[in-house]
């Protein structure tokens, strides 16, 4: 029996890690490119160099880091090529998930929670983990199993296009989103599919425009 259970807690671990490290990266401690050291992670946490090892690589897993061996490991700066497809995926996906809303017609109180979130937010990286939560809301009113886990895959690093995003700009950034997302929530509960698609789109190509020097 403590043969089974050994490895489980080590994956325990492991994934505990995992989770100290992405929200590290989120709350901008480790920025994108910057260097993540397996004994200066091991040490900052207190576990060994096994653990770190293993979260590393889930993270890899997730886009959120990469592991180059003239390099070790660096936080994801996304390129043009990232931003362009992360761009388009996205929006494959977002598309079908308005679609599917505006049909069901569900019960948007998750989505309006978070644009009530959103005003009160008191710093950027507060307003992208709300963003993230908005869309999370969509996806999850939208009654497609397969479809939210097809989101969730691609998250963590929509979480760090955003994070690039108000890198390159953040004017106008804490002002301007809760109006932006209440107007997506009510174009769902308006039942409009082309007009909700529209703003949608909108949305997603102001934050594309800005990677890319377009705004």
């Amino acid at each position: 029996m403590s043969a089974q259970v050994a490895p489980a807690r080590r994956r325990g671990l492991a994934d505990e890690v995992a989770d100290r490290v992405r929200d590290a990266i989120f709350d901008g401690t480790y920025p994108p490119g910057g260097a993540l050291r397996e004994v200066e992670l091991a040490d900052a946490l207190g576990v060994s160099r096994g653990p770190v090892r293993e979260a590393l690589l889930k993270l890899e897993r997730e886009g959120l880091v990469r592991g180059e061996w003239h390099r070790g490991t660096t936080v994801t700066a996304l390129d043009e090529v990232d931003v362009a497809e992360l761009d388009s995926l996205r929006a494959a996906l977002e598309q079908l998930a308005v679609a599917l809303v505006v049909e069901r017609g569900p019960d948007l109180a998750a989505v309006d929670a978070v644009v009530a979130r959103m005003e009160r937010a008191a710093d950027e990286h507060e307003m992208v983990r709300c963003d993230l939560d908005f869309h999370d809301a969509v996806y999850a009113a939208a009654g497609h199993r397969r479809l939210r886990e097809a989101w969730e895959a691609i998250r963590s690093q929509v979480h760090l296009f955003l994070l690039t995003r108000i890198g390159v700009e953040s004017e106008g950034y804490l002002a301007g989103i809760p109006a932006e997302h209440r107007q997506l929530a009510e174009a769902l509960r308006a039942g409009d599919r082309d007009a909700a698609l529209d703003l949608f789109a909108v949305h997603r190509r102001h934050a594309f425009d800005v990677l890319t020097g377009r705004s």
